[in-house]
């Protein structure tokens, strides 16, 4: 069994230290990890709360897996760029169908990393005015069917009500079914996982 990789040094040192205090202050818990995969590459969908999303689904991995996640072009900028790199992110141009971004997920996903991928596309709630509304997107879906890895759903709760200290709540679920899809047309096929991705992510909220 090939072992999957390892997170960075920042990364690690990162889940080191927040580690204890996401679990007395914020009362973090996950539940459902039996349904990650202990090796290779996989999808992890999710809806999307805050920009501390990633780190509530990519603590429970750690410290043995290395969550991957897009992040807009326009943050690497020296030095934040060089930052959020060694912390998983690679990077995306919002707005544009970014086939540069896909490949890369698809060929880090296939490499053994987990990547952290958010259908809505945009965080739920974001200051008094939204220029982008959350919508489905194909992204995660798409991945997940041309790596040929599972695409696994997750709910979060809690990240967007920091100053309220709310709990950090996370759980996974099983697998999306994708066998039945690997003859469909690529953009059908897309579209149907992405619909049982996202029933499966409000399921899984409404279960927190």
């Amino acid at each position: 069994m090939t072992r999957p990789p390892r997170p960075s040094p920042l990364y690690f040192l990162i889940g080191l230290v927040s580690w204890p205090g996401l679990r007395v202050v914020f009362r973090y818990r996950a539940y459902g990890t039996e349904h990650l995969p202990a090796s290779g590459g996989y999808v992890l969908a999710a809806g999307h709360l805050s920009n501390l999303d990633p780190w509530a689904i990519g603590l429970a991995l750690w410290p043995r897996r290395f969550l991957r996640f897009m992040a807009k072009s326009e943050l690497f900028w020296f030095p934040l760029g060089p930052f959020i790199a060694a912390c998983g992110a690679f990077k995306v141009r919002r707005g544009q169908a970014d086939q540069d971004a896909i490949q890369t997920a698809v060929d880090l996903a296939r490499a053994g990393h987990v990547i952290a991928m958010f259908p809505e596309g945009t965080r739920r709630k974001k200051g008094l005015r939204k220029t982008r509304q959350p919508q489905s997107h194909t992204g995660a879906a798409r991945i997940a069917l041309e790596a040929g890895v599972p695409l696994v759903p997750a709910g979060i709760k809690g990240t967007d009500e920091l100053k309220r200290l709310s709990a950090w709540r996370v759980r996974y679920g099983a697998s999306i079914e994708l066998d039945d899809l690997r003859d469909v047309e690529a953009a059908e096929a897309a579209r149907i996982a992405t619909e049982r991705a996202m029933a499966a992510i409000a399921e899984l909220e409404a279960s927190l």
